[in-house]
């Protein structure tokens, strides 16, 4: 695999309302996914250590028995060396635009189709990011959008995060990993939404999913799922006239 490729940020589930609609146990299924990444030959961030030293790889066949997957091995040794010597590996990649990633225990050595590979045990967990309700517009980087959120539920000093994706029904935001805490259907009263070219929209949002990311860089940020609570219609629509603007001057650029 060519390692020039951008990797992809790992991510953690912290907490969630619901984790049943992120992780997946059932076998069958995992197995499922992970052939699919295997006949799209999806390009796989594979992080062997907290720094975020990773391996770019792939998946390129599973055992007749469906114990054992098995990894593109790459060309850099070094790298190979160090991501059997810590053990697990967190592998991250994207199926359909939709993320999906899962750790692998014990990488070995081995040969698929008299090539060498690296195997490991078929994950028992695999976390995938279903598609969700909303139509969801990824934040331009042209025009930072910011919300300003109470450093707590019962209010205090604002804070003020960036907003990586907004819907009809709610927006992300990332923020550093120390300052306001976020749980699962905590509420935040009086947040203020900076929509660009549309004014300002004061709304409550309430805490859905949290995740902590890292960067291939290793720099760690937490990502905060949030959900509108009853939004007003008049600001509402504000929200779906920025999002049609922003997906018709995306489409003019080519993007």
């Amino acid at each position: 695999m060519n390692t020039a490729h951008t990797a992809e940020s790992r991510f953690e589930l912290l907490q969630s309302d619901d984790f049943s609609q992120y992780l997946l146990h059932e076998k069958r299924e995992i197995v499922f996914i992970l052939r699919q990444l295997a006949a799209k030959r999806s390009m796989i961030t594979a992080y062997y250590a907290d720094q975020g030293d990773f391996l770019m790889t792939g998946v390129v066949g599973i055992s007749a028995d469906e114990r054992k997957l098995f990894l593109d091995l790459g060309k850099d040794e070094g790298q190979i060396a160090q991501a059997i010597a810590h053990k697990e590996l967190v592998c991250v990649t994207q199926l359909d635009k939709v993320k999906i990633q899962f750790s692998l225990e014990k990488p070995e050595l081995t040969e698929f189709d008299r090539f060498p590979a690296l195997q490991a045990s078929i994950p028992e967990v695999l976390l995938r990011l279903q598609r969700r309700e909303y139509y969801r517009l990824a934040a331009p980087t042209s025009s930072a959008m910011v919300c300003q959120i109470p450093a707590s539920s019962t209010g205090g000093s604002m804070i003020e995060v960036r907003v990586v994706d907004i819907s009809g029904g709610g927006i992300a935001v990332v923020a550093p990993p120390l300052g306001a805490v976020f749980q699962p259907d905590m509420t935040f009263p009086q947040c203020r939404l900076l929509l660009p070219d549309q004014g300002v929209i004061t709304t409550t949002l309430r805490v859905r999913n949290v995740f902590r990311m890292t960067s291939p860089s290793g720099v760690e940020t937490i990502r905060v799922g949030c959900q509108f609570l009853n939004l007003p219609v008049q600001m509402a629509n504000m929200v779906q006239r920025y999002i049609l603007k922003a997906e018709r001057e995306r489409k003019i650029r080519g993007g």
